[in-house]
């Protein structure tokens, strides 16, 4: 019988959740443990917990009622909640799920395989928190929250060739619905080279294209202190050098931190993707002022013609709050005005729920009838997705470079003799189209023949052609995709 221990992850929330989850459970491979996908089966349970909408949260709580029966018929199992929800509601998590053995914040994964080895010595709780911001003087608190970024483990991406490089932690906005500058400390830019190094690590891992991820990645500015400071700009330039990466993304972008000189580089700089995704959240500047986006609907029309002055082609997406506290049927009609006229390639739409520890939830009723704010919220992808049909129908009979990343989510068919394949453009819009697993992985033209509001089709192109029929071949080349973590 194997003795290698095993850990069981989910994962709720964004992709900085997803990157953290690598991270930890790349730790704790050094410790002799071994991802199971399987919770009954696992020495350790962790929950990587989101704090930004209640219904993650919710979720959490469903799935640690689900493992007390894990609990009890193995004593020594270790539980742990981990992340945003553990940094914010220690207590109310001790309260609702008593049996929980470990708590530990976003700035103190790091500690998390000696906390394991604790829990099993002790068979005691353990947690491990940061400060809150007012906890003390900011260098103090900002040493609380950890930059961790060990060694990568490629098994815990969703495809081996694409990965997250986490670029700064926390954020200094402090929007009213947002937790993040409580759950995750203050803003902190990581150094160039450390950020450099972990690019190249990843391309000899088989990376081909690295997301670079911030709560307002392009606020990205690192004081070396003898006079120089690196901008985002200049990251994506040094980046740009290294051998064998092929793309960069940068996500999420804040409207007011969207420079000229980056935009530069998104023009100048050909592994750099043409796609910015900028929340804006609201078109109407009352209910801006009240959610602190300090910035006016018009400002973010001008930075969204600057960026499409600069960057010609460049694909945008945004995200946006409906039935925000105070959001009138005048307010939103402005919201839907910008989506309208913005044409963004698409949205990420939410309905506002209120949210303990922010401002919002202090200073403004929650006033918005939940059936308005679903209505809101249909209206507003309605619209979202008349512009998305647009924009794909606009693509038909272009050719696209497109980045492979695996099969269809209705892929094969049940003859098993033609699968249909996906991947992204440099714009960041997805592809189908038919092909076999060599290509999985690989970098193709592919020619547009179709779309939907979701989705563009297209066949693969190559210089090369098939005998006498002249028509276009898959280029070949065998690579696998791997799925290494739950995410829920």
């Amino acid at each position: 019988m194997s003795t290698l221990k095993k850990v069981y992850i989910e994962t709720v929330g964004c992709q900085m959740n997803v990157l953290d989850s690598e991270l930890v459970i790349g730790a704790l491979r050094k410790q002799g443990y071994d991802l199971t996908h399987t919770a009954s089966e696992a020495d350790v349970i962790l929950f990587n917990t989101c704090s930004v909408r209640e219904h993650a949260e919710e979720k959490t709580y469903s799935s640690l009622g689900r493992v007390i029966p894990y609990k009890k018929w193995n004593p020594d199992l270790v539980v742990g909640v981990i992340g945003c929800m553990a940094q914010k509601d220690q207590h109310q998590i001790r309260d609702r799920a008593p049996y929980v053995d470990m708590i530990v914040g976003t700035g103190q994964l790091a500690k998390i395989p000696a906390l394991v080895e604790e829990v099993k010595r002790t068979r005691q709780p353990q947690f491990a928190l940061s400060l809150g911001r007012t906890d003390g003087g900011r260098d103090v608190v900002e040493s609380s929250f950890e930059s961790y970024d060990p060694t990568r483990d490629p098994t815990m991406r969703a495809t081996p060739f694409q990965a997250f490089v986490r670029i700064q932690i926390g954020c200094d906005k402090f929007c009213t619905y947002c937790v993040v500058p409580s759950t995750r400390g203050p803003e902190q830019s990581r150094h160039p080279d450390h950020l450099l190094a972990e690019v190249r690590l990843l391309v000899d891992q088989g990376c081909k294209e690295v997301t670079l991820i911030g709560q307002t990645v392009n606020s990205y500015f690192y004081d070396h202190g003898d006079g120089r400071r690196t901008r985002l700009s200049d990251l994506l330039s040094k980046m740009h050098d290294t051998v064998g990466l092929e793309r960069i993304k940068f996500v999420t972008n804040y409207p007011r931190d969207m420079t000229d000189d980056l935009l530069d580089a998104v023009r100048e700089l050909p592994k750099v993707c043409k796609y910015l995704h900028v929340p804006v959240q609201s078109g109407c500047d009352d209910v801006l002022k009240r959610m602190k986006r300090n910035y006016t609907a018009d400002y973010y029309r001008d930075m969204l013609a600057r960026c499409r002055e600069k960057v010609p082609g460049v694909a945008v997406s945004s995200d946006f709050i409906v039935g925000f506290c105070g959001e009138t049927e005048e307010s939103f009609q402005k919201t839907m005005d910008l989506v309208h006229e913005s044409k963004f390639k698409n949205s990420f739409i939410f309905k506002y729920s209120e949210r303990p520890g922010t401002k919002a939830m202090d200073r403004y009723p929650d006033d918005i009838p939940e059936d308005v704010k679903k209505r809101r919220n249909n209206d507003l992808l309605f619209v979202q997705n008349a512009n998305c049909l647009v924009d794909h129908r606009a693509k038909i009979g272009q050719t696209l470079e497109v980045l492979v990343e695996g099969l269809s989510r209705h892929g094969e068919r049940s003859d098993g003799l033609i699968k249909q394949y996906t991947g992204r453009a440099m714009t960041d819009h997805i592809v189908v189209f038919e092909g076999t697993d060599r290509l999985i992985g690989q970098t193709l033209q592919v020619h547009i023949d179709n779309a939907s509001g979701f989705t563009l089709f297209g066949t693969v192109l190559t210089t090369e052609t098939s005998g006498s029929t002249g028509q276009p071949i898959p280029m070949p080349r065998a690579a696998t995709s791997r799925i290494g973590l739950k995410l829920v």
